[in-house]
């Protein structure tokens, strides 16, 4: 055999495997991004695997390669969303709370840049209070942790002098996700008339302004953003 022959034929077949790898992820990302429009206009009981196969332009079958059923999708695609957020926004702590405050205010603004996924959101969480809906565990896990990071940034804040001692950083945890979620629900019902990155950057300005030590609201971003 021709050594040279050979490695080229072997070569070709890794390409091939690549290519084969690519379209398959390229094939997965499209079923995500049309499985969060179906989720956000229908719900997850009302949507249609056939329809966002259809909307893919590939079999149900060829869907059910990828996510062997629809519970399954809906998951992939709620996690998804959730480390590409992390990702981009929190993937380093933050030194201070005021410039947690601010990665707050930049995910809320990213928010109102894709209504799709906003409406998903409102759309799932208001049906996976069920707790037979195959979403009940993960949004129920998701506002535990939430919580916990949320209290943990402010700990940090208690710990470092930046906020009052007295802190109950628990509850101020759930009170700001409760006015991220409210604003965000009202934005999804009239988004013409509800700015919802500027409403949380007024409430975050008097909370900072209770909680720091030094009185004040929250300061600019240092990138002026």
């Amino acid at each position: 055999m021709d050594v040279k022959d050979g490695s080229a034929t072997r070569g070709t077949g890794r390409g091939s495997a690549r290519g084969t790898y690519a379209v398959g992820d390229e094939r997965r990302s499209r079923i995500l991004d049309a499985a969060v429009e179906h989720f956000a206009q229908w719900g997850f009981h009302a949507t249609s695997l056939a329809r966002i196969a259809k909307d893919v332009g590939i079999t149900q079958g060829g869907l059910l390669h990828h996510f062997r059923t629809k519970e399954a999708l809906l998951v992939s695609v709620l996690e998804a969303s959730d480390e590409h957020d992390t990702e981009r926004f929190f993937a380093q702590e933050c030194a201070t709370v005021a410039e947690w405050f601010h990665r707050l205010l930049a995910l809320t603004a990213h928010n109102s840049r894709r209504p799709g996924r906003t409406r998903m959101f409102n759309a799932l969480v208001g049906e996976s209070g069920d707790p037979d809906h195959p979403a009940h565990a993960f949004f129920a896990r998701r506002y535990r942790t939430l919580v916990a990071d949320a209290a943990q940034s402010l700990r940090r804040g208690v710990d470092s002098g930046e906020l009052h001692a007295d802190t109950d950083c628990a509850a101020e945890a759930r009170q700001l996700l409760a006015v991220m979620d409210g604003l965000q629900l009202q934005w999804v019902l009239d988004p013409e008339s509800v700015d919802m990155t500027e409403q949380l950057r007024r409430y975050l300005d008097r909370l900072y302004r209770g909680l720091s030590t030094a009185g004040t609201g929250l300061p600019p971003h240092p990138a002026g953003s």
